[in-house]
């Protein structure tokens, strides 16, 4: 998912979406889920030249993906759909310019709490640490550094820090991780029911589709294996006043006003697929140095006086 959060900082997607030859270009990637250049010129009937300027457009707006693939003949350009949703909040000025936000950072490895089961791993950018499918390895000291982590049921749990100024309420809080499924090796058709709890609350569940692994994450390093998990899915939970919504979609009535949350709370986040889930197909949860968005678990919370 693209999250755009204002106008101003749209505007090279707008304009990469305001041509009719290069929603064509989208829709016939979105048909083929990939191409090369010279498929995509052929099936659009236009020059090789054109549709270079045209992706070119695309790529840096982050809607399409371009990369290099060897063959016989050499190098060939392959062109790919990079996003799935593109939300887009409109919003006052000065609500956009408000200063009663907090934005923090938390690294995927560092959980406070877990309980998961195999198929399960974590690793750095730059190795495993220690056995695949082995969960005792969650409690590594290494784990402050680890990038992705994986495991086909359980949960981890989350304490996010809480340094708003004095004399404050929580009114809004805004969480973005890029997650997929967990199947043995991968899978794009694997659901799996990730379920999100506040404070030991389940706030909702959202069903992602698959365990992504047909091409290698944007970020992800060369060094991982190619058969494993290689990107998810942008989500963005948001629980406010008026309940709360994944991608723009409520998905549950749970409000924030249920937690009375202010300066003082504790406030802990858990993802997990649950034993009694429809579709139990385990969670993958990426950090910036896998998939394709380079961020950690983002969390922004928005306050008033209390």
């Amino acid at each position: 998912m693209l999250h755009i959060k204002n106008l101003d900082e749209g505007l090279n997607v707008f304009k990469a979406l305001g041509s009719d030859v290069r929603i064509n270009i989208v829709k016939k990637l979105l048909e083929n889920k990939e191409m090369n250049m010279n498929e995509l010129a052929s099936s659009l009937k236009i020059t090789n030249g054109a549709l270079t300027s045209h992706v070119k457009k695309l790529e840096d707006s982050g809607i399409v993906q371009v990369y290099s693939e060897y063959t016989g003949h050499g190098n060939q350009k392959i062109c790919r759909v990079n996003v799935d949703k593109i939300l887009v909040e409109i919003m006052a000025e000065e609500q956009a310019d408000s200063k009663n936000i907090y934005d923090t950072d938390v690294k995927v490895g560092l959980y406070s709490d877990y309980s998961i089961y195999p198929t399960c791993g974590i690793s750095t950018g730059e190795q495993l640490i220690g056995e695949v499918d082995d969960p005792r390895y969650f409690a590594h000291s290494d784990r402050v550094n680890a990038q992705i982590i994986w495991f086909s049921k359980g949960y981890v749990e989350y304490q996010i820090p809480n340094l708003l100024p004095a004399a404050q309420k929580i009114d809004q809080i805004t969480l973005s991780a890029e997650l997929s499924s967990e199947a043995p090796g991968i899978n794009n058709d694997w659901p799996s029911d990730i379920s999100f709890y506040l404070n030991d609350v389940c706030i909702g569940t959202w069903t992602s589709p698959g365990d992504f692994g047909e091409v290698k994450g944007i970020f992800t390093p060369d060094w991982w294996f190619p058969n494993w998990n290689q990107y998810g899915l942008l989500k963005l939970l948001v629980i406010n006043k008026k309940g709360t919504f994944i991608d723009g979609l409520q998905i549950s009535n749970v409000t924030i006003e249920d937690f009375k949350l202010d300066y003082k709370s504790s406030i802990k986040f858990k993802f997990s697929v649950n034993d009694d889930a429809t579709n139990v197909g385990g969670l993958t949860i990426f950090g910036k140095e896998f998939g394709n968005y380079s961020q950690d678990i983002k969390v922004r919370i928005n306050y008033s006086p209390i």
